[in-house]
């Protein structure tokens, strides 16, 4: 895949959180005080993030595939991450890639989204919010339904030169998130508007409790692995 100039230097990369950083970045009083999701107060998921991390495990042939992989010439040695704990599909994912990129020796980054305030921008810019990772993120928007997003978690994978293999955004291909979570907050015949948002956030956080979410979270790494081996062995990407 050809890319344009890349923000990403060796400096900018090193200026990012390991996963230990993070998560005891996000349960601060400087990150609490920050917006979350539209504008929402945070709360602390700091805890959940380490239990997750304590319960996280490769399955042996997800190990076998990232040793292989990190074996390679080129092969993947870094992972930049842009995340917000507030979001599922970050609080689904970082355990796994932390795990990832353990077994893999590879080194992990992690950048938060936003600055203080939370980003409405389809195409965020410092100059909109120097205070947060605008122009990383720039870099790897998301292109869907003919709309752009800035869809977190971003996990992308260079070789130690820092060259560009391939990313990975938001979510596995398997899960029909839009879908999923649409249906569980639609309204139900006789419910009212409040009735109908306290049962869709319940069902939503039922579902995030449930044995899909990890499914997803080992999907997730699947789709990683398989990606960055038709990056190696094929040279490039479908579609790219």
């Amino acid at each position: 895949m050809e890319r344009k100039q890349s923000v990403v230097t060796p400096e900018r990369f090193a200026k990012g959180m390991t996963f230990e950083q993070y998560v005891a970045y996000v349960g601060t009083a400087e990150n609490l005080k920050r917006e979350a999701s539209q504008g929402g107060a945070r709360r602390d998921w700091s805890g959940y993030l380490r239990q997750a991390y304590d319960g996280a495990r490769l399955s042996e042939a997800q190990t076998a595939a990232v040793k292989w992989l990190a074996a390679q010439p080129n092969g993947p040695a870094k992972i930049l991450v842009i995340a917000e704990e507030w979001s599922s599909d970050c609080r689904r994912d970082l355990p796994m890639l932390a795990r990832l990129a353990e077994a893999g020796g590879m080194e992990l980054r992690i950048f938060r989204r936003d600055g203080q305030r939370f980003s409405r921008s389809q195409r965020p810019s410092l100059a909109e919010a120097p205070d947060g990772n605008a122009d990383l993120m720039a870099e790897f928007l998301n292109e869907k339904n003919g709309q752009v997003w800035q869809s977190i978690p971003v996990a992308v994978f260079y070789t130690k030169r820092l060259e560009y293999l391939y990313h990975y955004i938001e979510y596995p291909a398997i899960y029909h998130k839009d879908r999923v979570v649409g249906h569980l907050r639609a309204p139900r015949p006789g419910e009212s508007p409040e009735e109908t948002q306290k049962r869709g956030e319940r069902a939503f956080f039922d579902m995030l409790d449930s044995p899909f979410f990890r499914v997803w979270r080992c999907a997730a790494v699947d789709e990683m692995l398989s990606a960055l081996h038709e990056r190696l062995v094929v040279g490039s990407l479908a579609g790219c």
